[in-house]
């Protein structure tokens, strides 16, 4: 007896799930085919559906998104802009776009167009697509809580003053930018006014400008990117508690190019980075408490460049490899913390064997100087004449500043 109403319950919970599943109604998946409207799809789709749009070129502009849907792309599916204006605005919160191909944005010198504009929406997904000669790619604004992942963004810019950029984030919170290729924009990625977002494992190089650029953004986090051949390298201005770990900084070259610059930044930390063959691997301005640790500066121009306006900054436990200036400045008083670094041109000795030069290093030689305030001077830089002033200013120290020192500098490189 008491098996069989322990068994009539069981079937009496299972009929009422059953019951209670059939009183919800279900999504509906719209299938799109080459030449469908696709406005008019989008209209028909109710909230929480998924609309796939099958491979073929789809011509359009103001593609309107105000209800919480998901567009899948099947094959190759192109949306091609018609129009000046933007390819697709999202307008609602929770919105995905997946394995689209979005083209063909056009130029404007009074509105940064978009293949995807974003506008107060939150919890939006952009992933998988691919991004063709458009002005701007991705195009968030006053949103919060997305994610921009995979994508691959390829730019037709030729002059800054007609490019957008690839990835812009413009009063933003709390969004993640992941594993992203981004190459021929203005801007690769670009920041402003935005908090609490992680850049991580995304490619951005060839762009005209910057590879990564942000202002007045706090409290964001970059790892493990990489910035490669960028017209003027990665510029990180005006903001406060910066983390940037594991990225790469590669051959920007030019006059006023650097693997990474830093003009006003509070408590931030630069760690485990490498920058290789930059003419000026590190530029910083105006900043103090950084913390720079566990990072490799190897075959640049200039490795660090700091101004005199920058202070309480501590550079602990980096490698300086084959720089043709480790360290200059335009200053005589050092502010910051020197420690601890390996520097390839030391040749100082170890007596105790410890591992760390009984004699402090400095690291600004006269050379950096002299070709700071004359560059036409840079042509003797290897010479003969070079090598004896640098000599004669490091055992009578007159014109670099003298309380600039490695204190403890390593004999070997710090693994």
């Amino acid at each position: 007896m008491k098996q069989f109403l322990v068994t009539e319950y069981s079937i009496f919970i299972i009929l009422f799930c059953l019951l209670i599943l059939q009183a919800i109604p279900a999504a509906n998946t719209h299938t799109l085919y080459a030449g469908a409207d696709l406005a008019a799809s989008v209209q028909r789709a109710g909230r929480g559906d998924t609309v796939y749009i099958n491979e073929g070129i789809y011509p359009v502009t103001g593609l309107r998104i105000d209800k919480e849907i998901t567009l899948i792309g099947r094959g190759r599916a192109v949306l091609l802009a018609d129009a000046p204006g933007d390819i697709l605005s999202v307008q609602h919160d929770r919105v995905t776009i997946k394995n689209l191909t979005f083209r063909g944005t056009q130029t404007s010198f009074m509105k940064d167009y978009a293949a995807i504009k974003v506008e107060l929406s939150n919890q939006v997904t952009i992933s998988g697509c691919t991004f063709e000669n458009n002005f701007f790619a991705i195009y968030f604004s006053n949103s919060s809580g997305s994610v921009v992942t995979n994508n691959t963004l390829t730019g037709s810019g030729k002059k800054e003053s007609s490019s957008g950029n690839g990835i812009h984030l413009w009063n933003c919170r709390n969004i993640t930018v992941e594993g992203n290729t981004v190459s021929n924009h203005r801007d690769g990625i670009y920041l402003e006014f935005t908090k609490e977002t992680r850049i991580k494992r995304n490619k951005s190089f060839g762009n005209l400008r910057y590879g990564l650029h942000f202002m007045f953004s706090d409290s964001c986090r970059y790892t493990a990117n990489t910035f490669n051949k960028n017209g003027a390298g990665v510029a990180v201005m005006y903001s406060t508690n910066i983390e940037m770990t594991k990225n790469s900084f590669s051959e920007n070259n030019g006059t006023t190019s650097y693997g990474l610059l830093l003009k006003d930044i509070r408590q931030s930390i630069i760690a485990d980075n490498q920058f290789l063959r930059n003419t000026i691997a590190v530029y910083i301005e105006a900043s103090s408490r950084i913390h720079f640790t566990g990072n490799i500066l190897q075959g640049n121009g200039t490795a660090i460049k700091i101004m005199a306006n920058s202070e309480s900054n501590s550079f602990l436990s980096n490698s300086f490899l084959n720089n043709s200036f480790d360290v200059a400045s335009n200053s005589r008083q050092n502010y910051n913390e020197y420690k601890r670094n390996y520097w390839d041109t030391y040749s100082g000795y170890d007596l105790n064997k410890d591992g760390v030069g009984d004699v402090p290093h400095s690291p600004v030689r006269l050379s950096s100087v002299i070709t700071a305030k004359y560059p036409s001077s840079i042509i003797l830089m290897r010479s003969f004449f070079m090598g004896i002033i640098d000599m004669t200013e490091k055992i009578f120290p007159a014109f670099t500043p003298s309380d600039l020192t490695d204190t403890e500098p390593l004999m070997r490189r710090a693994l």
